[in-house]
């Protein structure tokens, strides 16, 4: 018999945005339905897959490597930019962990500090200052504080002690240069430590305290599914899509819903349950209607430096023995880009 999940997990309660549960309420089991007069919904994996393979994304559809100040991202340069901050990760999983860390406090902000200190703590404070969640507030505030760190004297320089993403942004030369540069920095770090943090938060609320004998990627992996930070995937109208499906007009926008593919009751026994232990004899790269990362035809950038660090980073939580509020009994996850709760608190047990 499977483990049940923990007594204190089932006590708590998870408060989805009214649209978020609105979707889920009225489209649950749908393979596709229209959401908008021009939009598309689409959760059923067969017309999923075949919709993300007809091509791949387009500039502006990439959710990282958008056009930043109005000049494109190639694929060649954002592949460049994998790379760097793919090393600066390996390196920091390499090092020696940090000790006595303390991890208690308000999740997912607690674990994403101690992430900008893992892998950037050795970069100049002008660049840090990205990483900061406050900025996600508004555009505006981004490019203020960036445009600030362009202009001010002291730009750091190559050969200073710092990872290979600051020595790739202390590279430019002149004051537009160092604006894209620190755009560029944050874009390529900030998703990282944004969606481990927040993606750790989502398994300690949903199935916490865990067993003794559960892997951190089995409980990584069903998080994803209950709560995947990327929920929805758009493509713009397209002319391979109606061929696809007739119900597809030649205008409409297609939004793909993980969200409600990862809960489908045809697809998952039990899919509002969070049992990490289903995971044992399921694949994540082939279990129809899983998309966490994307496609199989154009995986998410980051998927290689997310499970590790978010393994580091679950099994830090479960050695230091910390536990959910048990005085905490509701969970909010508001309507944004990246689907998590927005405050689990963290304490030592009494």
């Amino acid at each position: 018999m499977p483990p049940s999940p923990s007594s204190a997990a089932l006590t708590r309660t998870t408060v989805l945005h009214p649209r978020l549960a609105a979707l889920i309420r009225d489209h649950l089991g749908q393979d596709l339905f229209r959401l908008e007069p021009d939009t598309i919904g689409v959760a059923g994996p067969e017309v999923a897959d075949r919709i993300l393979a007809a091509r791949r994304a387009t500039e502006t559809e990439r959710p990282t490597f958008k056009p930043l100040q109005g000049r494109s991202i190639t694929r060649a340069e954002a592949s460049r930019i994998t790379r760097t901050i793919g090393d600066d990760v390996r390196e920091a999983l390499a090092g020696p962990v940090p000790e006595n860390v303390d991890l208690t406090g308000s999740w997912p902000l607690t674990g994403h500090l101690f992430l900008r200190d893992l892998i950037l703590g050795r970069d100049p404070r002008r660049l840090r200052m990205l990483m900061s969640r406050t900025l996600e507030l508004t555009p505006k505030l981004t490019w203020s504080v960036i445009a600030v760190g362009a202009a001010l004297p002291g730009w750091p320089r190559p050969g200073d002690r710092l990872t290979k993403l600051a020595e790739r942004t202390a590279r430019a030369e002149g004051y537009q240069e160092r604006r894209y540069a620190m755009g560029m920095y944050r874009r390529a770090a900030a998703p990282v430590c944004f969606t481990v943090s927040t993606l750790v938060a989502n398994a300690l609320w949903l199935g916490s305290p865990f067993d003794e004998g559960t892997p951190n990627r089995n409980i990584i992996l069903e998080s994803l599914r209950l709560l995947p930070p990327s929920w929805n995937l758009l493509r713009n109208a397209s002319p391979e899509y109606p061929a696809i499906d007739g119900r597809i007009g030649t205008e409409d926008d297609v939004l793909l819903l993980p969200l409600l593919s990862h809960r489908d009751p045809a697809l998952w026994d039990d899919p509002d349950a969070f049992r990490p232990e289903r995971w044992d004899h399921l694949d994540p790269e082939d279990t129809p209607g899983y998309l966490p990362f994307g496609h199989s035809s154009e995986r998410c950038w980051g998927r290689h430096m997310v499970m590790p660090l978010a393994e580091l980073l679950l099994d830090l939580v479960r050695g230091a023995g910390l536990v959910v509020d048990p005085a905490q009994r509701v969970a909010k996850v508001p309507l944004l880009g990246l689907l998590g709760v927005d405050d689990v608190r963290l304490v030592r047990p009494s």
